[in-house]
């Protein structure tokens, strides 16, 4: 990742919204009193950091600021604060980095993946002795077992850029977390067979939007068409989504000590895929201006009128 088109592009967008931000929060402290200090070190600055080492190789923070950083990157962050007062003023800058994540999604071309990954605060047996997200974080079922903490909704489209994301407690129903997240999708959308619901369906497409899942071996086959079957054969795109960003972007780890920080981690590791120069993507050929053509390996073939 280029350090300084990366700083280039948050620091534009923190001189258009910080200032923006600043005259909805509270008006100007009493004499002799202040608020919304300068510190040596912009809002800009401390978000380019954390995006950075979600791309970066290292596990935890402290090594990458105490080592990595003076030694590679001083020469981009010479005003650089101690490790203990970053921590400090990372959290502030959680809005920002919520609002700039919506400049890094995309919206649907009439083709998008839906999905929910799980995201562990602990190892299931230090559940009674968790303290961090206490009443906070609950118990879930995932396709690979039971595990505690929250859940990241997310909705892509066929080359891999976020559309919307929806975080929510370990125990939330993944229908109800597409439901909060329509307002971005238009055309088809496919999931598993965890969003089956047939009041869904019949909501999504009173909106103009067609959900399509495949269905468990003791219901009604229902009959498809080619390119929407090749389609849900390449839903797996999102699940490669969700591994790049617990095992690139680092989404998922066990050191969290608020739900501040927890947050910022989140919106940090969709921020640096966002920035991700190649992200899995489906093989779509434009065949005319109106259709997509799309070979699964087997040779079969779909096509989609984006008319």
């Amino acid at each position: 990742m280029n350090v300084t088109e990366l700083f280039c592009d948050v620091d534009d967008f923190c001189q258009v919204f910080i200032p923006s931000w600043m005259k909805s929060t509270l008006p100007p402290a009493p004499k002799g009193k202040k608020r919304n200090r300068k510190f040596r070190m912009s809002p800009a600055e401390i978000m380019t950091l954390l995006i950075l080492f979600h791309r970066s190789h290292y596990r935890d923070f402290k090594s990458f600021y105490t080592a990595y950083v003076p030694q590679v990157l001083n020469n981009y962050f010479p005003e650089r604060l101690s490790y203990n007062r970053f921590i400090e003023l990372s959290q502030s800058v959680l809005i920002p980095l919520c609002a700039y994540l919506q400049t890094r999604t995309k919206t649907s071309r009439g083709i998008a993946f839906v999905d929910s990954t799980p995201i562990r605060v602990c190892h299931n047996r230090r559940i009674p002795q968790h303290k961090t997200f206490k009443e906070i974080a609950q118990r879930g079922k995932s396709s690979t077992g039971w595990f505690y903490g929250f859940k990241l909704h997310l909705i892509i489209d066929d080359r891999g850029n976020l559309i919307s994301f929806f975080i929510t407690a370990g125990n939330y129903d993944d229908r109800k977390g597409l439901k909060a997240m329509i307002k971005t999708i238009k055309g088809k959308i496919y999931g598993d067979k965890g969003y089956l619901s047939k009041e869904l369906k019949e909501m999504l497409w009173e909106k103009g939007i067609q959900l399509l899942t495949n269905v468990r071996k003791n219901m009604k086959k229902v009959t498809l068409e080619a390119f929407d079957r090749v389609l849900l054969r390449k839903r797996a795109i999102i699940e490669t989504v969700n591994d790049q960003l617990k095992n690139i972007s680092q989404l998922e780890h066990s050191r969290h000590r608020s739900l501040v920080g927890f947050m910022v981690n989140v919106i940090c590791s969709l921020i640096a895929y966002s920035w991700q120069a190649k992200k899995p993507s489906l093989n779509l050929k434009t065949g005319t201006s109106t259709d997509l053509v799309i070979v699964d390996e087997d040779q079969s073939f779909g096509i989609l009128s984006l008319k």
